[in-house]
């Protein structure tokens, strides 16, 4: 038997890796712009809650931030280049 030593590799290449942190990242931004406009005093009610930041920029931001995470995932660097194993010959031993 020959010492063939465990090839390991990433399920994604780098450019996934890094198309997925930025839409993370855009995720994240966008929850942050959903947040805040509380009001201290329970009584009060306060309105910043229905601005157009909290209703509809964040939400938006985060709807890109997934469609860009989603990319990140589907998108195949080596397009072209995969084989499969019935595309290849047999190899028989003799």
């Amino acid at each position: 038997m020959e010492n063939n030593p465990l090839k390991t590799e990433f399920l994604f290449e780098k450019v996934n890796y890094k198309i997925l942190f930025i839409g993370l990242a855009v995720v994240a931004l966008g929850y942050l712009l959903m947040s805040g406009g509380g009001s201290t005093d329970p009584k009060v009610f306060s309105e910043d809650i229905f601005n157009f930041r909290r209703i509809r920029l964040a939400p938006t931001v985060v709807l890109i931030g997934y469609g860009i995470t989603i990319y990140a995932i589907l998108k195949n660097p080596k397009k072209g280049t995969e084989t499969f194993p019935e595309d290849q010959p047999i190899k028989t031993k003799k």
